[in-house]
């Protein structure tokens, strides 16, 4: 019950408040559905006129709380409802769905004799009780109906070239191959208009919300413990579902009725499973509503959908943003006057702990952070597949040691370069491929991926090594995708690797020109050879890929016998520099020959399979290489004399 209670008390504390975008709460006793009609009528219930809604609009509705969790069957709301429950004459008109008015118009009359009665639920019911809903809508030609049939399919034997708005917005269903839209489907809003009162839209109106909740507590007898606040109080029967959209029928909180009851192995009650009241689940589910509809605080992923929040309201970073969503340079501070001087690992982490220090003003041991992964498995039932709650000061320093060991260059594109950890979303691309990822309908691999990632980022947990081998792999080869994936997977491989090894010490994310082990050497090795040909390619105006590009996969896997090869390849190209660029091939061959000669022993004789490690010296090599020439030729006031494209990596 722990994550009930937490939503709980998120809602006592933000209840009034305009946070999160100025939203608040939405109040007990109600839901929130989309209409797709307004109906205008006056304080005797007169009708005035009707528009169809473009685009539909979600309001906030009177519901009990059989209907708020409605999924199925008859269930009326108090107020709004569908033309099926609304409408007296729908029979009348060849509905093709049950007509449940009897239940709806009862439901309503009970409220308004009741001392809880409101003058606009009255006026409603007064309009409604004559019956004339479908044929007053029909006169304004919000619905639409041939030889007194409302219609079900809208084509050009209508009469009419432009499809009427009613049937742009109702959502289609197949029925026996053929795709209807039901108007019986369509949900009315109520507007009152009376002298005097400046508030006539029935759904904004906070009196006419008060009145109901007075009432439907009213009706309300069964009482036990609640076993999320360990009182006795009213129990709830039923538990609100829409808790992503208007339209989810998905519940956290469910039960089939005692005629059918799933699972009477050890219950014969549904009662004697979970017993939580009535004010504690409307609160908590309207908490985890207001929270799921922030798109800044929640991440969505097909049927799942990630939250994280700080019961108080404070805003928090999100655990599944990269480093360069979490540190936004529009937020930042000004650089460092040293900031040039700095490697790239000691810039990062300043920048990091002027943003985590930002948070922790506001965020302490005593703030409450929650994080939760939902998922529905199937339309009427979901799950919470991940629940934390840490404090405030717990959050931020496990998010700080993922976001500063995993840290490294990222390049995504042209556009978007940042230092510091990849997102779980581009880790699972990285892994398996943007394609795969994006091709699955159902994105269950991504939601698999994120769910594994999290724990590693809220708890502490180890990177599973199978995403680090698929992504090692894939980083790889070059020549399977498209260069900016394969920048893009280059340096998410080499975050991985970093992350998953500390004991390296790769701190500095910059050329180490002291380390000596044999896969870092190797790793330099190839970015040197891949240099030497991209500049003599360059220099001849080719623009294929090196040899290099081609070997990698074999390199990766036997580096001495595919570096003999690639050695002999290279000879015509060191022909072509010798004749144009002296200069640079002998930069070059230094190089090669200063990292040959810190080989030690028969390392580099050893022909076995290299690790991460050469992925993080290649990356790191190409770029001091790169950085090195563009510094002289901005200073000789020229253009680079290599060029990138010619290259495996391009890091300009």
């Amino acid at each position: 019950m722990s994550w009930i209670q937490q939503l709980y008390e998120t809602y006592e504390q933000c209840a009034g408040k305009e946070i999160f975008g100025g939203r608040t709460l939405l109040p007990i006793s109600h839901t929130v559905q989309q209409a797709h009609i307004e109906v205008s009528i006056d304080a005797e219930g007169n009708f005035k006129s009707a528009r169809a809604l473009s685009p539909r609009e979600e309001i906030i509705l009177p519901a009990t709380e059989k209907s708020a969790g409605r999924t199925s069957g008859e269930a009326a709301h108090a107020l709004a409802d569908k033309i099926q429950y609304c409408a007296k004459d729908y029979p009348s008109f060849g509905g093709k769905k049950d007509s449940y008015f009897e239940g709806y118009i009862k439901q309503l009359r009970n409220w308004c004799v009741s001392p809880y009665r409101h003058v606009k639920a009255q006026a409603v019911l007064s309009y409604l009780e004559k019956g004339s809903l479908i044929a007053d809508l029909l006169k304004a030609k919000v619905l639409h109906a041939r030889d007194g049939t409302l219609l079900t399919v809208w084509d050009s034997d209508n009469g009419d070239e432009e499809t009427p708005v009613i049937f742009r917005q109702l959502t289609p269903k197949n029925e026996k191959g053929v795709k209807v839209q039901d108007q019986g489907d369509a949900l009315v809003r109520w507007r009152v208009v009376i002298p005097g009162d400046l508030q006539d839209q029935t759904w904004l109106d906070d009196s006419l919300h008060r009145a109901w909740m007075d009432y439907d507590a009213s009706n309300k007898q069964r009482r036990g413990l609640c076993m999320s606040r360990g009182e006795e109080t009213i129990i709830a029967e039923q538990h609100p579902a829409k808790l992503r959209h208007g339209g989810d029928k998905a519940k956290l909180i469910s039960s089939n009725d005692t005629s059918g009851y799933t699972f009477l192995g050890r219950f014969e009650e549904a009662d004697q499973a979970c017993t939580i009241g009535f004010d504690v689940t409307q609160k908590a589910h309207n908490a985890l509503r207001w929270l799921l509809s922030d798109q800044k605080r929640t991440f969505r992923n097909g049927e799942q959908a990630i939250v994280a929040w700080e019961t108080a309201g404070h805003e928090i970073p999100s655990p599944l943003h990269d480093s360069g969503e979490l540190i936004d340079d529009e937020d930042e501070l000004p650089e460092s006057p040293d900031a040039g001087r700095l490697d790239a690992g000691r810039f990062f982490a300043q920048r990091l702990k002027r943003k985590i220090a930002g948070y922790q003003s506001t965020l302490g041991d005593t703030t409450r952070v929650i994080v939760m992964i939902l998922d529905a498995a199937t339309p009427g039932r979901m799950a919470v597949a991940y629940y934390r709650k840490l404090t405030g000061s717990e959050f931020l320093a496990r998010l700080d040691a993922w976001h500063t060991r995993f840290a490294w260059p990222q390049r995504y594109g042209k556009e978007r370069k940042f230092v510091g950890a990849p997102a779980p979303r581009d880790i699972a691309a990285a892994a398996f491929g943007h394609d795969v990822v994006r091709q699955d309908k159902k994105r269950k691999l991504l939601k698999a991926t994120i769910e594994r990632l999290l724990p590693c980022i809220i708890d502490g947990a180890p990177l599973p090594s199978d995403l680090l081998q698929c992504t090692f792999n894939r980083a790889c080869h070059p020549q399977s995708m498209e260069r900016w994936e394969w920048n893009k997977t280059l340096g998410i491989a080499c975050a991985l690797y970093k992350g998953t090894h500390p004991q390296e010490d790769y701190q500095k994310m910059s050329l180490e020109t002291d380390r000596t082990t044999r896969d870092y050497l190797y790793g330099r090795l190839l970015a040197v050879a891949d240099r030497l040909e991209g500049l003599a390619l360059h220099v001849a105006g080719e623009t294929r890929d090196t040899n290099a590009a081609k070997l990698l996969p074999r390199f990766a896997v036997h580096p001495y016998s595919t570096w003999e090869q690639l050695e002999i390849s290279l000879t015509p190209y060191k022909s072509r520099l010798r004749a144009k660029r002296p200069g640079m091939l002998m930069e070059l061959e230094k190089l090669q020959q200063c990292i040959m000669d810190k080989f030690k022993g028969d390392d580099f004789r050893n022909d076995s399979k290299l690790s991460g490690e050469f992925l993080l010296a290649y990356h790191c090599q190409n770029k001091a290489l790169w950085e090195s020439w563009k510094k002289e030729d901005d200073a000789a006031g020229i253009e680079p004399s290599i060029g990138a494209k010619n290259n495996i990596i391009n890091l300009q």
